[in-house]
């Protein structure tokens, strides 16, 4: 039986190292990452099927996932430290020279937990469907799982993925949208409407469904139904509604902390709001 609350305790950590991790080297993006925090936790704890122990690139016979939007990498970095592809205590080389732990992921590094480099916008669908392609060609009966930041939608490469996924029936992708209707020049609405997004994306093939990113349990009932909705001959998309900064009250509501990084009486307030759950590295 899940646990609800060890998983908002872990969220709530998660929240903390990026905080920390982005406020040490004074570079980072922590809006996004926050927003994802319940994301990535019921990901990575509940849902997807993997070894962190056996780590490799091939991924056969486990769930992948895909950070399409890679510069939220704080968040990912926190989970995977914690559920054990890589030591914890190495969240504190987060963007220093030599780091496996790049300001976004990358694989010459060879970061467990990392298989395509990330944070060029518009790219990772596409990694994602031909990945998921190529399970099902070599009989792989696991899924696939990628997430993209809503402003990564006004990218052409999204709908060209998305289009091909829907014409080819590659049904064992489950994709995911953060949408927190913000990007790095303001809201969606001012730099470029994205419209009825459920429309366009049952319009392009796909079967769609939405949930609150910041809920943990609506996430998790979120993902269950995503789950159960795949081999049925259309990909799946989630629109998932977040509010970027969550969590860190005066991170909330604005696009202006997509990525600047707290200063010391900044990073003092926010781990404040979030008690320390399980240690910090």
């Amino acid at each position: 039986m899940t646990d609800i609350s060890k998983l908002k305790d872990l969220t709530t950590q998660v929240r903390r190292d990026i905080v920390r991790m982005v406020h040490a080297v004074n570079s980072g993006h922590p809006g996004g990452s926050l927003g994802c925090a319940e994301f990535f936790v019921a990901l990575y704890n509940e849902v997807m099927d993997y070894d962190a122990d056996t780590f490799n690139m091939d991924g056969k016979g486990e769930d992948l996932f895909f950070l399409s939007n890679g510069h939220i990498s704080p968040v990912w970095y926190s989970v995977l430290a914690r559920a054990g592809f890589f030591p914890i205590d190495e969240l504190n080389t987060f963007r220093k020279l030599d780091s496996r732990l790049q300001g976004h992921p990358t694989t010459h590094e060879g970061l467990p937990g990392v298989r395509v480099a990330s944070g060029s916008l518009g790219q990772g669908l596409s990694v994602a469907v031909g990945a998921a392609e190529t399970k099902k060609l070599n009989g792989d009966d696991k899924l696939v799982f990628s997430l993209h930041g809503d402003g990564e939608l006004q990218e052409g490469q999204i709908w060209e993925a998305a289009m091909y996924a829907a014409a080819n029936k590659v049904d064992n992708i489950i994709s995911t949208i953060d949408y927190n209707g913000r990007q790095i020049d303001g809201d969606l609405s001012d730099v470029l409407d994205l419209g009825n997004l459920r429309a366009k994306w049952e319009a392009f093939g796909w079967d769609v469904l939405e949930m609150n990113g910041n809920d943990m349990e609506d996430v998790l009932r979120g993902l269950a139904d995503a789950k159960s909705r795949t081999g049925k001959g259309k990909p799946v998309m989630i629109i998932m509604a977040t509010e970027m900064g969550n969590g860190v009250d005066f991170m909330m509501g604005s696009h202006k902390w997509h990525g600047v990084a707290p200063n010391d009486e900044q990073l003092a307030d926010a781990l404040s709001q979030n008690a320390e759950t399980l240690g910090d590295y």
